[in-house]
């Protein structure tokens, strides 16, 4: 192997048994290793020995995973950078066409490992060429022939052919874009209409072609489709080509998004979109934000960084969330530390309602806050009281009283 090889590839291979999540885990960072050596070596090594050991790291990594507990993701997004690497590397070393195009198929068509990871034609586009694309089209096509009948969008997933299918229609949504085709865009991509999501998507190929009124369009399509997460989703793609194409429009945009979807991250978007207009949108917002305490306090505390003003609200509206309280003893012990004791001792107690390590874990960190915010006052007694009366009620839970000893809470012998 080249002294490259040597660096690399032993990174990404393993024996090991990673189907252990922490094996797993540790595994994964040692491949993102191999792929930062990979990219350090590009500008002072030949390209075709990039190529070479990234494709041979590449093989590896899909046999790596096809094996491992990646629930964390971390193999998943070593293998996606090797993925956008080797097309790169692929027309640097002027790989042959048809050696190339036969792999793409074998990848995507041909190997049983794994079938969660997409070739991208257009990243492909400069190493293929415009022989090697029409090639690679040709091969597409003749996959297509011998699936039979194309299914209905509901019955494609319980085809027989469902990864083909899958992937020649994933195929087709690139090529659409590569060939700037507007009309394909819209058949690849928006289907039939009927999912908001397919509607973002049509957006962003629109906006990866510079079609941005197009873009913008769709976008606002995705918007007006409904109320779930996929429209909420759009909203905020939408807004953000705004920001970049037609900045005066924002504001606009971000009221239309907070009074549709009123919460504390679409509030907080509108204040800054406003700027020095905010005074005219305060009302509202505050008004609006009454009817959820928890987003209505956030945004107080966070947003508009008035801990007195979000005091006031979580008592108002009667604020339950203990996230949220959470959040707003943290803030308010600036202003108040003693009068943030009442909460943390509640919170304390609610996490105690339920046994286990973590819960002692937190539980004990919040009774030392506890003690460092009453230090010096006449409320310290008080606190060393409650440690002493939890240690006693809760005193069959040997667990418990390990995490006070480790938080450096008192024993009653040393009140």
């Amino acid at each position: 192997m080249t002294t490259l090889a040597d660096a690399v590839l032993p990174l990404i291979r393993t024996r090991s048994d990673v189907y252990r999540w922490s094996a797993a885990n540790a595994h994964g960072q040692q491949m993102h290793e191999a792929v930062d050596i990979l990219e350090a070596a590009i500008p002072t090594t030949p390209p075709s020995e990039v190529y070479s050991v990234t494709h041979k790291s590449l093989a590896s990594a899909i046999k790596v995973i096809a094996r491992a507990d990646d629930s964390s993701g971390i193999i998943g997004d070593a293998c996606r950078r090797l993925l956008e690497l080797h097309p790169k590397a692929a027309a640097a070393a002027a790989t042959p066409v048809s050696k190339l195009i036969d792999w793409m198929m074998k990848f995507q068509f041909d190997d049983d490992e794994v079938d969660y990871f997409e070739l991208d034609p257009v990243a492909y586009a400069p190493a293929l060429g415009e022989v090697g694309m029409a090639a690679y089209r040709k091969r597409l096509s003749e996959v297509e022939a011998r699936l039979g009948p194309r299914p209905s969008e509901d019955d494609r997933w319980t085809s027989g052919h469902s990864h083909e299918w899958f992937t020649l229609d994933w195929n087709a949504k690139r090529l659409a874009v590569l060939d700037h085709d507007i009309e394909a865009i819209i058949r690849t991509h928006a289907k039939d209409r009927k999912v908001a999501a397919w509607l973002e998507d049509t957006a962003e190929a629109f906006d990866e072609i510079g079609e941005i009124d197009l873009a913008i369009d769709w976008a606002k399509q995705a918007v007006d489709f409904g109320l779930g997460h996929q429209t909420l989703k759009a909203a905020d793609y939408w807004c953000k080509l705004l920001e970049e194409h037609r900045p005066t429009e924002v504001l606009e945009a971000r009221v239309f998004v907070f009074r549709r979807w009123p919460s504390s991250t679409s509030a907080a978007r509108l204040h800054k979109a406003a700027g020095k207009a905010w005074p005219n949108f305060r009302d509202e917002a505050v008004a609006t934000l009454a009817t959820s305490p928890s987003d209505a306090v956030l945004f107080a505390l966070l947003t508009l960084q008035e801990p007195q003003f979000a005091w006031n609200l979580a008592h108002s509206l009667v604020l339950e969330s203990d996230h949220t309280w959470s959040e707003l003893a943290k803030g308010y012990e600036k202003v108040d530390p003693i009068a943030v004791l009442p909460i943390h001792q509640r919170l304390v107690e609610n996490e105690l309602v339920e046994a286990g390590a973590q819960h002692y874990r937190l539980a004990a960190r919040r009774l030392a806050k506890m003690r460092k915010l009453a230090a010096g006052s006449e409320h310290a007694v008080e606190v060393d009281e409650l440690i002493a009366d939890l240690r006693e009620t809760h005193r069959r839970r040997p667990r418990l009283q390990q995490e006070f000893d480790r938080a450096g809470l008192p024993r009653e012998e040393q009140l």
